[in-house]
């Protein structure tokens, strides 16, 4: 088997307009041109994309155009692309389709799922890749089907690759993350592969999975503040002639910088929250950066999150490009023992007033003290009705008929 390498990269996410900014669309785009320039500096033989390429299926005019001039730069230098689609830019519906197909018909990407056996090979290696149906309950019906369609056959005598786009149910991955957000079982995935190269997860990974490796490769922006720590890039992978290899992680430098700053208010007021938040937010303030404040904590009974004033906090930078202020304050309830209390005291007035519109209702019917006490009786009456009190009601009415 002859050397050679390749470069494996995931979650491009390209067209994505983050926070309705257009400049963050124009940052991921200078993402991928980035992670180009670094591909075409270490000559691989080939590039592999595990799904979200795009971040919609279909994606802008000037998204394609930029995307599109990336693709050249590759095609023009003799590295493929080898794609499949993941759970933004794969197919919403039959009619819709994929723009990862006209892409494909023009000779810019390889899209795996649509060649017959859905693989690409030479010489040195085969590669397998796999749509991405989007939910687990359809990734259990139709994959299976897939496979009988095409079946995959990693080869004895070549470095056989295994590409998805879906994050699989493994303990270590899943630890920190929600147990919906497991796509699929590792059981569906099939043996023998030398590489499995996945996307979906946006934070890198290596893990020995069935006798070889299972390797996500990352995003290459910033797609939710909760990444901001995370380093983006993509995987290198020099094979031998023996089909050992080695895997390097190669940086991209020119992400947006995010600025997440967590802080616990528990006990504040609203108006004091806002402005520790404003300080916050100025002590932190960077040219070009997404400051994002989470403000977290319990609020005081009586105060309402609504009280905060985001205005106020948002407008705090001068030189950043947005802050982005996540509210995760929680409203405290009040004590049973203070509700019951305030239910009480509205009975109270509201039978006040009731008393008092009754009396003077019945005043214009009746003389004295006997419109007073039709009004008591009125108004006992509605108390026991609420209650569901019905003897009560029914011995309040046989008196009045016994005194008649």
């Amino acid at each position: 088997m002859k050397p050679f390498s390749f470069v494996h990269m995931a979650d491009i996410h390209l067209g994505y307009e983050q926070y309705g900014l257009s400049v963050r669309r124009e940052d991921f785009a200078r993402a991928f041109s980035e992670a180009v320039d670094k591909t075409l500096e270490l000559k691989p033989d080939f590039m592999i994309i595990a799904g979200d390429l795009f971040h919609q299926a279909r994606p802008s005019n000037k998204t394609l155009e930029e995307a599109i001039q990336d693709f050249r730069r590759l095609k023009e230098a003799g590295i493929p692309i080898l794609a499949v689609d993941g759970s933004h830019d794969g197919a919403p519906n039959v009619i819709t389709g994929t723009i990862l197909h006209p892409l494909d018909s023009a000779g810019l990407i390889y899209y795996l799922p649509r060649y017959e056996g859905a693989c690409w090979e030479n010489d040195s290696c085969y590669v397998y890749g796999i749509p991405n149906f989007r939910t687990r309950q359809r990734i259990e019906q139709r994959l299976p089907r897939f496979y009988e369609e095409n079946e995959p056959r990693p080869r004895g005598d070549k470095f056989s690759i295994f590409v998805f786009h879906m994050a699989l149910d493994i303990p270590e991955i899943m630890s920190d993350m929600p147990p919906e957000f497991a796509d699929a079982s590792p059981e569906i995935i099939p043996d023998d592969f030398d590489y499995y190269a996945g996307g979906h997860i946006h934070m890198p990974w290596q893990l020995p999975f069935k006798g070889s490796i299972l390797v996500y490769s990352g995003s290459t922006e910033t797609v939710s503040y909760e990444e901001a720590e995370i380093d983006k890039g993509f995987y290198h992978v020099e094979v031998n002639g023996k089909g050992d290899f080695e895997i390097e992680r190669v940086r991209l430098e020119g992400s947006r910088r995010f600025k997440v700053l967590e802080r616990d208010f528990t006990g504040y007021s609203p108006k004091r929250i806002t402005e520790e938040a404003v300080e916050l937010v100025k002590e932190n303030d960077e040219p070009g950066a997404i400051i994002i404040p989470v403000i977290k904590g319990i609020l005081p009974a009586e105060a309402s999150r609504n009280e905060i004033d985001l205005r106020r906090i948002r407008e705090a930078a001068e030189q950043a490009l947005l802050v982005r202020p996540i509210i995760s304050m929680r409203e405290e309830s009040l004590p049973p023992e203070i509700v019951k209390s305030i239910f009480q005291d509205s009975l109270k007035n509201l039978r006040t007033k009731a008393l008092e519109y009754f009396n003077e209702f019945f005043s214009e019917r009746y003389r004295g003290e006997k419109a007073k006490r039709i009004a008591q009786l009125a108004v006992d009456l509605v108390q026991h009705l609420v209650k569901g009190n019905d003897e009560n009601v029914r011995r309040l009415l046989e008196g009045i008929f016994d005194e008649d």
